[in-house]
């Protein structure tokens, strides 16, 4: 059995918990890109070239017009910005991964962090063939799940009002699965006092980009003492 067969073989069972999030969260996605009168492909192509999860879904918004290029840009950042605490815990790895690298810092979800920083690494596979099988199985589900909510969106007829909310409820389970797993239960609650006291003081209009950026620096300082804690 060949090094990338063996490892897609150890990294697909891994990755079923996460086919059944994101088959029904992209198809949310497919759905909501459909009622909004954009064609399947357009969908297909942000599911492949932007893979961003809930920014997908702020994007549907932007294509319709009236918003600045900076607007747009700190909306993303506000989004996004917790994925580059995901890529520094990373950079040891990915740089060894070659031309497997680009992919893995562009397909690093919530979803396909959670599994590479928990998955063990079975005995004789490869490890970066692993960790890419893992992340490209994720985005497929993706993709599949969009390609299924435009179908859907074309054969059935009903009310699309809400089906944004699929993404909260999406990260609502990731938090609850952190904050069970003793270990990592700091990250989560200083990114919750920091929103906390960012709603106090700047409203709920303006308070999450003040508390995503508190929240990063505290991170940041704090790193090595949060790393030091997961590995005991």
């Amino acid at each position: 059995m060949s090094n990338k067969l063996k490892s897609a073989k150890a990294a697909f069972p891994l990755t079923i918990p996460v086919l059944c999030g994101y088959f029904f969260t992209g198809m949310a996605f497919g759905l909501l890109m459909y009622s909004g009168g954009y064609p399947w492909y357009w969908a297909a192509l942000c599911s492949i070239f932007i893979y961003a999860g809930s920014m997908q879904f702020v994007a549907v918004n932007f294509f319709a017009g009236g918003f600045s290029l900076l607007q747009i840009a700190l909306m993303t950042l506000a989004v996004n910005i917790r994925h580059m605490f995901y890529g520094i815990s990373f950079l040891d790895r990915f740089s060894k991964m070659g031309k497997k690298k680009p992919y893995m810092i562009f397909s690093l979800t919530d979803e396909t962090y959670s599994l590479l920083c928990s998955a063990k690494l079975p005995e004789g596979v490869d490890e970066n063939s692993f960790f890419f099988c893992i992340a490209l199985f994720d985005q497929l589900y993706w993709i599949a799940g969009t390609l299924a909510g435009c179908v859907a969106g074309a054969l059935i007829t009903f009310d699309t009002t809400g089906i944004d909310f699929a993404m909260t409820a999406l990260f609502t389970v990731i938090l609850v699965e952190q904050l069970e797993q003793k270990s990592s239960r700091s990250p989560a609650l200083i990114g919750a006092l920091c929103a906390l006291v960012g709603l106090i003081v700047f409203g709920r209009d303006s308070f999450l980009i003040p508390a995503l950026i508190c929240a990063a620096a505290i991170l940041l300082i704090s790193r090595k003492r949060l790393t030091a804690k997961e590995e005991q």
